[in-house]
Order: structure tokens, then C-alpha cells, then sequence
């Protein structure tokens, strides 16, 4: 093999191909040693032209040039004509089409895939949406099957419970799992009917399904009229209807199973027990309200009472000032002295403002609207707690209360909770522990009274019930002098506001 070219040296990328080095950098395309080898053999090797350099003609020398000019591109010509063919012989033209036909599958397959993935992601989703909607149907065709048992899927009042909606779908799951797998009832299994066994299980069947339809629908109705306390009334209602299914299917030993029964019960239950915190979150939002009027009303009351003392302390002053100019002696001693009770009375009144413990705890009875044995026990902070009694006794009772007791102290509140607590299981209303009425005489109120070793100034046992004794008849109602209803001066100011 003959030697290679001058300029020409071993691709470092390939093996068995040569690059051309024109001193600056490398030129042209790799080259075969065999494409070498047969251009060395045909005619001199030139080497690739990279660029050439501008050739400056003069003004006397044109005609030599062009004939120069004309020699070199005739050399190109017959370079270019033999790199064709070496071309063509060796076909490298083949190897750059197919090169380009492989770039383009390549691009094309890639393309494909891309269409396949999307084509497969959207078998994927229409796939779900196939089983959604089997499970739909299946949904439906339960629903239907429950509907025709009674078993309706409606607005449970615990459902908006964020504590007990949990419990109320376990319940309703299990309620409908019986339903379905129809364990919701019990029968007898050897029932004949017209000498027919196939005929006495469709009898079995359709009564079963009969008066398991009343059921539900009474348990529905016991659930749609739940109330926050009625819950034992409607399962004394649900009871009976478990009795009469009973005494009707007793031909053939029907009966609500009562694991069932025990599930329905429990749907009630959850009702109740969400109305009733309703309701009682009402009272005490309502109770809430009350107290904070009668802050708002006290508040008042103190800030009154403040300024219509402050002005009296003024005049006095004003009058004291003017007897100790005058040298009245008698007159300065009786002014001091009014001086002294109004500052005591300011004093009292900062008391009450500052301490908010500080009332008056009263024992009052209604016996013609509550009875003889019933009290309520509460606290005010009014600088005259009668005013307090009185609104108590407005129009929404028939008859005024009657005053057993009324105890100041510093710790009016403290109070009220110990008479409260020892008074908690004759307690009148259960479930609203602001309601502060009990079903105790005032006797035994008096005899806690005096355990607690607060000053009672005075006590009455009897209450005086001069309206209504003279209502019923035992006093005459011509002896009984009309008093005029309480007005309430902050509720009017109130109302106007509003």
C-alpha cells in the first residue's frame, strides 16, 4: 500500500479515514485510505481549498492573468470531475441519503410514539369513565331496589354534623347492607302455600317486603319529626310498630330483625342528639345575648348612678363652702355629714364597677304560673336588684314573682353557684342550666341560706301572691290595688336604636 498523501493525517474519530491539514485548520470531508490511494494513482492530490486569497491584477498584466485564471479553474474542473467519481465509486452519495432517510424515520417513529401514549391515555380515561358508569347503574339499580323496601335516601338532620355525620354513614351503610342482603327481616323457611312450597316463599317474600316497607317508612317519619326532646316518644312510636309487625306476620313467624331494629333506633338517636345541640347552642347564644344586655343595662345604671352623685357631691361642696363662709356650725356638721354618705355611696358604686362578683343574690316564686314548690335562684348587679324582679314579672308570665329573700354579698356570683349546685337535682330544666328554676319549698332554700354563713337580713317563707289569690278567689279583687307594669327605660332606648 502506498503512503499517504502530504497533508493528509489518521482521523482521531474514525479508523481506516484521513483529514486534510492546510496549516491553519482542517479542511474538506474524511477521506478513505482507498480514495487516497486511487486519486495518488490518477493524478496529483490537491488539497481542499479553503479560502483563497484575493489576487491583485495590474493595470498591465490583465490578459497573463485571466489565461492564469483560466489554467487553475480547468484544473478544478478536471479535480472536481474525479472527486465525483470517486464519489460515485465508493457511494458515499448513498451514505448521506440514507443518513438522512434514517433521521427522518427516526423523527417519524418518535412522532408515532407520541400519537400511541396519547391514544393510550385516552383509553385509560374513557376506561374509568366505563366503570364510573357501571357502578352508576349498579348505584341506581340498588336505590330502586331499596325504594321499593321503603328505604329512601332523605336529608338526615345529623348529616350537616361535622362530629356526627361519621357515625350517621357507618349507621346508613350497615342499614342498607341488611336491606340488601335481606336480613332486615326474619321468617319462617317452611312456609306452603295451597300445598305449594314455591308459592308459600314468594307469600313469605312478598309480606316481608310488605311490612318491611311500613317499617322504614315510620322509621323515616320518626327521624323527619325528630325534635330535641322527643327522642323517647319516637322510640316508643318505632317500638309499637316493631309489636304490630310482629302480632300481623305471626303466620308465618315475621319479625324485624333486631339487630336492624337497633340500627334505625340509632339513626333517631343521632337526629336527637344533633337538634338537641342546636338547641341548646340557641339558648345559650340567646342567654349569651340576655347577659350581655344586662351588662350593657348595669353599665348604664353605674355610670347614671356616678354622675347624679358626682353633681350632688358638687352642691354640697358648694353648699358647705357657703355655711363655712356664713359660720353656720349646725349647718356645716348636717352638710359633712351628707357629704360623708355620698362619698360612701361613690365608693360603693366604684366597688360595683370594679368587682363584677359583687350583687345581690335573690330567692324568688311564681305560685300562680310555676306552683307552691318551685323557686328561682339568680344574681343581678343592679344597684336596686328589685328593678330586676320586676322585669322578670312583665308580660310574658301571668302574675308578678313574689320576693322570699334578697341577699347582698361580694361574691353574689360564688353564691348563686353553691346554691346551684346543692339545688342541681331538683332542677326544673334538665338541659338548660341558665334556666335557674328548681322544685325546692323556700323553706329548704332558707335552711342552705344559713349553712353558707351569709348575713340575711330578711327572709319571708309565704310568698304574698296577692294577684293570684285574689284571681282564685281567696282574697276579694276589689282590696287588691293595680300596679302598673314595669317599664324597661334601656330595652325602650334599645328598641329605638334598632
Amino acid at each position: 500500500m502506498s503512503e499517504v498523501p502530504a497533508g493528509w493525517y489518521p482521523n482521531p474519530d474514525e479508523t481506516e479515514t484521513f483529514l486534510y491539514w492546510d496549516g491553519a485548520a482542517w479542511v474538506g470531508e474524511p477521506q478513505a485510505r482507498e480514495a487516497l490511494e486511487e486519486l495518488t494513482n490518477s493524478a496529483q492530490v490537491s488539497p481542499p481549498i479553503s479560502s483563497r486569497q484575493d489576487v491583485k491584477v495590474g493595470l498591465f498584466g490583465g490578459k497573463k492573468a485571466a489565461q492564469a485564471f483560466a489554467e487553475e479553474a480547468a484544473t478544478l474542473r478536471v479535480e472536481l470531475t474525479e472527486l465525483q467519481e470517486v464519489v460515485s465509486k465508493y457511494g458515499l452519495g448513498d451514505d448521506v441519503r440514507r443518513e438522512k432517510e434514517r433521521h427522518a424515520l427516526t423523527q417519524e417513529i418518535s412522532n408515532e410514539r407520541l400519537k400511541l401514549d396519547s391514544l393510550r391515555t385516552e383509553e385509560r380515561a374513557l376506561l374509568a369513565e366505563a366503570a364510573s358508569l357501571r357502578e352508576s347503574i349498579i348505584d341506581l339499580r340498588t336505590s330502586a331496589g331499596l325504594q321499593e323496601l321503603g328505604l329512601y335516601d332523605f336529608e338526615h338532620p345529623a348529616e350537616s354534623s361535622v362530629v356526627l355525620s361519621a357515625e350517621l354513614e357507618a349507621i346508613r351503610s350497615e342499614i342498607k347492607s341488611a336491606v340488601t342482603s335481606k336480613t332486615a327481616t326474619t321468617a319462617s323457611a317452611n312456609f306452603t302455600f295451597n300445598n305449594s312450597s314455591k308459592e308459600g316463599e314468594k307469600f313469605v317474600r312478598d309480606m316481608s317486603a310488605l311490612l318491611l316497607r311500613a317499617y322504614n317508612a315510620e322509621a323515616e317519619n320518626c327521624i323527619k319529626g325528630a325534635k330535641a326532646g322527643n327522642q323517647e316518644a319516637n322510640v316508643k312510636r318505632l317500638n309499637t310498630v316493631v309489636a304490630q309487625i310482629e302480632k300481623q306476620g305471626q303466620m308465618i313467624s315475621l319479625r324485624i330483625n333486631p339487630a336492624f331494629h337497633v340500627l334505625r333506633l340509632k339513626e333517631i338517636e343521632l337526629a336527637t342528639k344533633y337538634l338537641k345541640i342546636l338547641a341548646d347552642e340557641k339558648a345559650a347564644d340567646a342567654d349569651r345575648r340576655a347577659q350581655l344586655r344586662e351588662d350593657a343595662k348595669v353599665a348604664r345604671e353605674l355610670e347614671r348612678e356616678t354622675k347624679k352623685l358626682s353633681d350632688n357631691k358638687k352642691m354640697v361642696e358648694a353648699t358647705l363652702q357657703s355655711a363655712q363662709q356664713n359660720g353656720d356650725e349646725e349647718a356645716i356638721v348636717r352638710i359633712q355629714a351628707q357629704l360623708e354618705e355620698i362619698n360612701r355611696n361613690i365608693d360603693e358604686v366604684n366597688a360595683r364597677a370594679a368587682n363584677r362578683r359583687m350583687g345581690h343574690v335573690y330567692v324568688i316564686s311564681n305560685i300562680g304560673a310555676f306552683g307552691k314548690d318551685v323557686v328561682k335562684i339568680g344574681m343581678t348587679r343592679r344597684m336596686d336588684p328589685l328593678d330586676r324582679v320586676r322585669e322578670l314579672g312583665d308580660a310574658s308570665v301571668p302574675f308578678r314573682f313574689d320576693v322570699h329573700a334578697m341577699i347582698f354579698s361580694d361574691d353574689a356570683v360564688g353564691l348563686e353557684t353553691s346554691l346551684h349546685q346543692k339545688f342541681e337535682p331538683q332542677r326544673v330544666n334538665k338541659v338548660n342550666s341558665h334556666r335557674e328554676f328548681f322544685r325546692v319549698t323556700p323553706e329548704l332554700v332558707l335552711s342552705e341560706l344559713k349553712q353558707e354563713q351569709v348575713v340575711v337580713v330578711s327572709y319571708v317563707v309565704e310568698p304574698e301572691a296577692i294577684e293570684y289569690r285574689a284571681s282564685v278567689g281567696e282574697i276579694d279583687p276589689a282590696s287588691v290595688k293595680l300596679q302598673d307594669d314595669p317599664v324597661d327605660e334601656d330595652s325602650t332606648e334599645e328598641g329605638e336604636a334598632e
